[in-house]
């Protein structure tokens, strides 16, 4: 699963560009929350010490942080490792990507056998979170800045936050479609695209599967019986769609991430439509209390929901309302078609899910390939 997390710098810019890991942590400038003289905040409070301030407890704590983070592709934690490491050059930092749906299961199996790996975990699989804080698992910390994070974006003792907004929707490469731009999620299903479209199965990965659910929702299973005819290119990942599309491989591309103020020159438009949906959702993180390394994962919740690195999210989304959304964007929960509130009930019923993926199985085929980030077994970063 996707996280976030760009969840992507981006492999490609423009429509359907792996969001993933990548674009959380590309920018590496300093911000700081109003100085303490180093004091610890008091219990339920936000911390009040300087990101400089945190370098430095991190440093005298050991100086590593092990980040179990979302995504499809080992690169897609470049963003996060180069940003990081040039703003605090002194950690040992290790950004383990794999599909959330293995990283989740991998920290429970770790939990179970006394072997935990990570402090942090940056998760597409939200009901985790919930499930995780009921077992008193995650260490309940709010950074610099919590207060200003959208309510449905947090929780609000601390336990977990949102660092980043990631949305999946359609994408089109310009050149292909020249004049016959696709107007909204129907125009998937118009016959002229047919062997023209790639996609990453709804099956697969559960974001995915919630777009595809909207799409039949709102017009019906006949635009999923008439979308599996059109001779879908399907394959494992959510950064295939849009780099099908950017090379000039597909026209089209469903199921993947990318920026609606991406460049114009770019080959490749991401798409939303008004009227119609799209789905988004906060890629949620949280402190481990058994990690090793706390210090240095409040060190890394306090950068990523600094100014500086909300303001220079790649598809222009903060988590926080005192954030301007680049090219004139609207903040996502603004965006009703978002279904932003909807993507975290549907995670919490596992049932559904199950019937939602076998269903489409029924309509796409089952899924066929090994995962995109490889088999990454019980411990990796350890």
């Amino acid at each position: 699963m996707s996280s976030f997390l760009s969840r992507r710098r981006v492999l490609a810019t423009g429509a359907g560009a792996a969001l993933g890991v990548g674009a959380l942590g590309a920018t590496g400038t300093p911000a700081a929350a109003a100085s303490s003289a180093g004091s610890h905040p008091a219990a339920g409070a936000e911390e009040t010490r300087t990101l400089d301030e945190l370098y430095q407890a991190a440093l005298a704590e050991g100086g590593k942080l092990v980040i179990y983070s979302g995504g499809d592709i080992d690169s897609q934690g470049d963003g996060i490792r180069n940003g990081f490491a040039a703003r605090f050059p002194e950690i040992d930092l290790k950004v383990v990507v794999d599909s959330s749906k293995f990283h989740d299961v991998r920290v429970d199996n770790q939990f179970a056998t006394d072997t935990l790996v990570p402090d942090v975990v940056q998760l597409q699989t939200l009901q985790d979170f919930t499930r995780w804080k009921g077992q008193g698992r995650l260490l309940s910390y709010k950074p610099a800045g919590f207060s200003k994070v959208y309510d449905a974006l947090k929780d609000p003792h601390g336990a977990w936050t949102a660092v980043a907004v990631i949305g999946f929707s359609y994408s089109y490469n310009v050149a292909a479609v020249g004049a016959d731009v696709p107007k909204s999620p129907l125009d998937l299903i118009d016959p002229k695209w047919k062997g023209q479209i790639a996609s990453s199965y709804p099956n697969d990965d559960d974001a995915v599967l919630y777009l595809f659910k909207l799409y039949v929702e709102h017009y019906g299973w006949d635009w999923a019986a008439r979308f599996a005819a059109q001779d879908v290119q399907f394959a494992r990942g959510t950064y295939t769609p849009g780099l099908a599309v950017s090379s000039g491989q597909k026209a089209l591309g469903v199921g993947g991430s990318g920026s609606l103020v991406a460049p114009s020159t770019a080959a490749s438009r991401w798409a939303v439509a008004e009227g119609h949906p799209f789905m988004a959702w906060g890629q949620r993180v949280a402190i481990l209390k058994q990690g090793r390394n706390t210090t240095a994962a409040k060190l890394y919740l306090n950068w990523q929901l600094s100014t500086a690195q909300q303001q220079n999210a790649f598809n222009g989304w903060s988590v926080r309302t005192d954030v301007t959304p680049a090219g004139g964007l609207k903040p996502i929960w603004k965006y009703p078609n978002a279904n932003l509130d909807g993507f975290p009930r549907f995670m919490a019923d596992r049932a559904e899910v199950e019937r939602w993926k076998q269903t489409f199985a029924l309509y796409f085929g089952e899924v066929k390939g090994d995962p995109s980030p490889g088999w990454l077994g019980l411990h990796p970063g350890a």
